[in-house]
C-alpha cells in the first residue's frame, strides 16, 4: 500500500496545486484563465472556486492517506477524492459551449498525441489512481 499511498498523493497534490498554479500564477496560462481580460467576473469566481476545491480535495486526501491510521477505506476515499477533480475535468465539455481552450489559444496549447493537453493531463492522473487502487485490492 506505500507505493499507491504515493501514487494517490501524487495525483492529489497535481490537482490540488496545478490548478493554483496554471491558471493562477503561470503568465502563459493564467493569462487563459483567471488572468484573462476577456473572462467575465461570474467566470472568473468559477475558476477560482474550481481551484480551490481542487486544493480542499487534495488537503483531504492526503489527511486521509498519512494523517490517518490506515486503511482500506480511507485509501479509497483519497483515491476518490483525487480522482474527482480530474473525473469533472473530463466531464465538463458535456455541457454547451464549453471548449478545452478558448479560440485565440487553440494554436499555442501543446496536444501531445492530438489530444489537449488538460484532457490528456487528466486521463494520465486518472490512470494512475486506476493503478494505484488496482494495486491496493488486487
Amino acid at each position: 500500500m506505500f507505493i499507491a499511498k504515493w501514487m494517490i498523493a501524487f495525483v492529489a497534490i497535481y490537482g490540488g496545486l496545478g490548478g493554483l498554479i496554471f491558471d493562477a500564477v503561470i503568465p502563459s496560462t493564467a493569462c487563459q484563465h483567471i488572468r484573462n481580460p476577456k473572462w467575465p467576473p461570474h467566470a472568473k469566481f468559477h475558476n477560482g472556486q474550481t481551484m480551490l476545491l481542487g486544493f480542499c480535495n487534495a488537503a483531504i486526501a492526503i489527511a486521509l492517506l498519512f494523517a490517518l491510521p490506515s486503511s482500506l477505506g480511507s485509501f479509497l476515499l483519497a483515491a476518490a477524492l483525487a480522482e474527482a477533480y480530474f473525473l469533472c475535468m473530463l466531464m465538463a465539455p458535456v455541457f454547451p459551449g464549453t471548449a478545452w481552450s478558448d479560440p485565440e489559444f487553440v494554436a499555442i496549447n501543446p496536444k501531445p498525441f492530438g489530444i489537449p493537453v488538460q484532457k490528456f493531463l487528466s486521463l494520465l492522473a486518472s490512470a494512475v489512481v486506476l493503478i494505484a487502487v488496482l494495486i491496493v485490492i488486487v
